[in-house]
């Protein structure tokens, strides 16, 4: 059981343009979030939060997140 795979998902913030807003959007534009970037990420599984941390560059080049602070599983 241990064995099996799941997926996790980051979230760095949120952003909430307006219908307008959106569709003004064009290559190059930044999209403001609610989070500063020394904020911490928050990891889910599913709908449920298990952990925050922080990104980082990955050994092979790639991004990754160094887990920081694990969350009580019965939080939320």
């Amino acid at each position: 059981m241990r064995s099996v795979p799941v997926e996790i998902r980051v979230s760095v913030g949120h952003a909430r343009p307006s219908i307008a807003e959106l569709l003004e959007l064009r290559r190059e534009d930044i999209l403001p979030l609610d989070r500063r970037l020394e904020d911490p990420v928050e990891l889910y599984i599913g709908d449920r939060l298990v952990a925050l941390g922080e990104l980082v560059e990955a050994e092979e080049g790639g991004l990754g997140v160094r887990v920081t602070e694990l969350v009580d599983a019965g939080h939320g």
